[in-house]
């Protein structure tokens, strides 16, 4: 009998338990269920503070010491050249010499390949890293200038960055937030609801643009650094409960 009266017991407990934790599921899942969540943006224009400009010069020539002789005076045109456009010798960057050989290559009679040595092909290329933006843009729309010199001379299109981007971004970090939680009392508000604490937040990656552009946003983050102005934004996704 008293067997029974334990078995009977340990039943009723395990009942009870099992009440207590299904009502603590039922809860948290209620509790869980009442939240919101919120995607708030930031964005900020600005002017970029810093261009990369780089060109590269050639020579050819049969005998290799030819060549080097005739690059090597073309570095001192090209640095004289810049200097004249008031750019400092700190801010030039002249990359080491690269050497390569050149072949013409034909099929003779019989179908065989061949190739002839065409002489040797060397070039450089000069760096230039300022905060004179516009002086930069200046020179590289003008290059024609330093081909003018009998230079064979190729210029890239400049790169434009921003050397506050940190400051941008805790900016950007704040208004987004304040967004998400601008939009977060707005739904409680119309749901007849008061916003509760925060629950979790969540930031993106800052994607970086031209201005008024089709350019695309990309998982991993997008930077633009082709247009001297830029457009940057942010998203901050709030996770709130609701009371």
């Amino acid at each position: 009998m008293s067997r029974n009266i334990i078995a009977i017991a340990i039943a009723a407990l395990g009942f009870i338990i099992g009440l207590a934790l299904l009502g603590s599921a039922i809860k948290n899942r209620n509790k869980s269920e009442n939240t919101i969540s919120v995607t708030g943006l930031g964005t900020k224009k600005f002017i970029s503070d810093l261009i990369a400009w780089n060109g590269n010069f050639s020579r050819n020539s049969f005998e290799l010491k030819t060549a080097y002789d005739e690059l090597a005076n073309d570095k001192k045109i090209i640095e004289n050249y810049l200097v004249s456009k008031g750019i400092p010798k700190n801010e030039m960057v002249f990359s080491a010499v690269d050497i390569q050989k050149q072949f013409n290559y034909s099929t003779d009679n019989m179908g065989r390949s061949q190739q002839t040595f065409n002489g040797y092909r060397l070039s450089q290329r000069v760096s230039i890293d300022s905060k004179d933006v516009a002086k930069i843009e200046n020179l590289s729309r003008n290059i024609t200038e330093i081909i003018n010199l009998g230079i064979e001379f190729t210029s890239s299109p400049p790169n434009y960055f921003y050397t506050k981007l940190a400051d941008v971004k805790q900016q950007m970090i704040a208004d987004a937030t304040k967004d998400a939680k601008h939009r977060a009392e707005k739904i409680a508000e119309n749901a007849g609801a008061k916003l509760g604490n925060l629950k979790k937040a969540t930031m993106g990656v800052t994607q970086i643009t031209e201005p008024n552009s089709t350019e695309e946003f990309s998982y991993g983050g997008t930077f633009n650094t082709s247009s001297k102005e830029k457009e940057a934004s942010i998203t901050i996704k709030l996770e709130y409960e609701v009371d």
